[in-house]
């Protein structure tokens, strides 16, 4: 456990290893199944019940802490002001690379918080969802730079984080497909005033504008899954071959050619060269940049499995 720098100075971080980190779990009981892991695990991704146990658990009891503080300000706050609707949502961000675990990471943190009493209602956003439509993305010749921060509806994306943090009691939002790859047109999902909100996605700790908002001024907590860059891309390679395998085969797929169409050679070259001209400098020019924003990070190793967590103590 580590509170200083290499030069002697305190830096307002603790940075710990996964055994260190596993240790703060106290005595939080693990809910999870093998069953129900398989269930939230994305394609590929070798999350395992003892990195429940080791990491998330932990994380978990830290965010319920966090959670607890942060209900009774909000309860002062209304006591003050002589107002006795409920708090608004506590929000945490979860932020990272394409095809680092994201995704897992936030869907774990969905079943393990809505298991603590004080704050059983724990919906999940993932910003894919305020991506513009590809049709849109056509018009402005952005579809190479889908994922790209401006890619989104980034005004919408802040006006419904704005608008929960706010107290609303219900938001209709868009639906994103990954089958489609595409916006579905007339479908929505309903997000109901929850206790606690989660939203994932690439960019979410992107910095605001000058004299804007940007959607992490909302977040109470967030988190940014880290990894090599060269770890990352094998990742990728591999869910590719994967979906290539599965998900690509159906005809309703936007890839169903990968899958078909050319062979296996010719579609992992075209996937290794989306990694290295789109996702890869996506993450060098503007994920990586925002990971110093985040409350906690968790670092990976060649495995796929957490090593180590720095957290912010300030």
């Amino acid at each position: 456990m580590s509170h200083t720098t290499k030069n002697g100075f305190s830096t307002p971080y603790v940075e710990m290893d996964r055994e260190a980190w596993a240790a703060l779990r106290a005595s939080t009981p693990l809910s999870l199944t093998e069953a129900d892991l398989a269930e939230l695990r994305g394609t590929t991704d070798p999350t395992s019940l003892d990195d429940v146990r080791d990491v998330y658990l932990p994380l978990s009891r830290l965010l319920n802490l966090y959670v607890g503080a942060t209900q009774q300000r909000h309860a002062a706050v209304r006591a003050f002001l002589g107002e006795s609707d409920r708090p608004s949502p506590f929000i945490i961000g979860v932020a990272g690379s394409v095809a680092v675990g994201k995704s897992t990471t936030a869907r774990l943190l969905r079943s393990l918080l809505a298991q603590w009493p004080n704050h059983p209602d724990v919906e999940l956003v993932s910003t894919d969802n305020f991506l513009h439509a590809n049709a849109v993305l056509e018009s402005r010749g952005l579809m190479r730079r889908k994922g790209f921060p401006e890619s989104y509806d980034r005004r919408a994306l802040v006006r419904f984080v704005s608008e929960m943090k706010a107290g609303a009691d219900r938001i209709d939002i868009p639906v994103y497909s990954h089958l489609n790859y595409d916006i579905v047109p007339d479908e929505r999902q309903t997000v109901h005033r929850p206790d606690i909100l989660i939203v994932e996605g690439i960019n979410v700790l992107q910095a605001p504008s000058a004299g804007r908002l940007a959607v992490a001024d909302f977040f109470d907590f967030s988190i940014y899954v880290d990894a090599k860059v060269e770890n990352i891309r094998g990742w990728y390679l591999d869910r590719f071959r994967e979906l290539r395998r599965t998900a690509f085969s159906d005809p309703r797929s936007y890839f169903h050619h990968m899958a078909t169409a050319i062979s296996e050679e010719e579609s992992l070259e075209f996937a290794a060269n989306t990694w290295r001209t789109i996702n890869e400098v996506n993450l060098v020019e503007n994920i990586r940049p925002t990971r110093g924003r985040a409350t906690l990070v968790l670092y990976k190793g060649d495995d796929h499995r957490v090593r180590r967590v720095r957290l912010r103590k300030t």
